[in-house]
């Protein structure tokens, strides 16, 4: 059982395969983004990296994404394999951002790198620093649950 997500807005196309729970089915590469967040974000992404993780992400309707997953607004624990540190953060839009209070931009490149990942999913990243870091997500502790449905979604069989 399985459906094909047409976001007309964007023109993006990602399938993804559905649990019998309604859910999508994760596997270790996936990279899963709410609707509502997608469009938002290619509002403004440009040329940055992010827009290479949009474009590889599937796209699900916000109420289908795992409880597990970081959306935008998700407050989260991750650790950074590369130096042994754990952090919890809040990903937020770049004008909530404030790096003392552990509300970090999706612009950041820790940021960007945490969208979509799963609970217990790793990632190599490139960070300012110049070198590459293996950033886990250990838990998700909070995920904004959305109030209604995606309007910017076509459903295909």
């Amino acid at each position: 059982m399985g459906c094909s997500l047409i976001c007309p807005i964007m023109k993006h196309d990602n399938a993804y395969a559905v649990s019998r729970y309604g859910t999508p089915r994760l596997r270790s590469e996936d990279l899963f983004v709410a609707l509502n967040d997608y469009v938002r974000l290619r509002e403004f992404v440009g040329d940055h990296a992010l827009a290479k993780e949009l474009e590889r992400a599937i796209v699900v309707p916000s109420d289908r994404i795992p409880k597990d997953v970081v959306t935008m607004n998700s407050r989260l624990i991750y650790s950074d394999e590369s130096t042994g540190t754990t952090r919890q953060v809040e990903l937020v839009y770049p004008d909530e951002a404030d790096p003392m209070t552990g509300r970090v931009s999706i612009l950041a490149p820790v940021g960007c790198a945490l969208l979509g990942l799963s609970a217990g999913q790793s990632i190599d990243w490139n960070l300012p620093d110049g070198k590459v870091h293996r950033l886990r997500v250990e838990r998700v502790l909070f995920q904004p649950r959305p109030s209604g449905t995606d309007s910017a979604m076509t459903k295909t069989p």
